[in-house]
């Protein structure tokens, strides 16, 4: 099976505990976990990445209540949901590179919002920038189309001296 680069883009370091199995269904295939939290429709590398967060006891627990809801026919005695669950979160990475991984997740979601805030801001400032030339424009026009009379009647012509009557 071809894993798609959206997969392995997604939180490559999980895989070795995404892909475990769990358990032998009835019709002979392996449960893996991807599996198990995909039909408890969840996002399976966002719940890794939760688990990975937690504390081994906590993180356990979480994933032991969550393999009894996914495991077929419920709980069995043959099958242990905290064994189970115990030996899958020995798989997840340590810590500290989940809190890397989820330190890059927000990075990433804020440098999206900067980005957008800032193409926000530019067009707001722009649309201001031509609002304030289109209005000053307009309004020197009209103030130009004002004064133009006024100073057409308050311009004085130059007196001529009074006509000579003969001499």
């Amino acid at each position: 099976m071809t894993r798609s680069v959206w997969v392995t883009a997604q939180g490559s370091e999980f895989d070795n505990f995404l892909f475990a199995p769990i358990a032998e269904e009835g019709n002979g295939m392996m449960l893996s976990v991807i599996s198990a939290l995909a039909r408890l429709d969840l996002d399976p590398w966002q719940e890794a990445n939760n688990l990975a967060g937690l504390p081994d006891e906590t993180a356990t627990k979480r994933l032991a209540s969550l393999l009894i809801a996914a495991l077929p026919d419920g709980p069995s005695t043959s099958r242990d949901p905290e064994t189970i669950a115990a030996r899958l979160t020995a798989l997840l990475p340590s810590r500290a590179s989940a809190n890397i991984a989820r330190r890059k997740t927000l990075f990433g979601a804020d440098e999206t919002i900067n980005l957008r805030l800032g193409v926000a801001m530019f067009v707001f400032f722009a649309a201001f920038m031509l609002a304030s030339q289109w209005i000053v424009a307009s309004h020197q026009q009209s103030a130009q189309l004002d004064n133009a009379p006024a100073q057409a009647a308050g311009t004085v012509s130059p007196q001529l001296p009074p006509p000579n009557s003969g001499q």
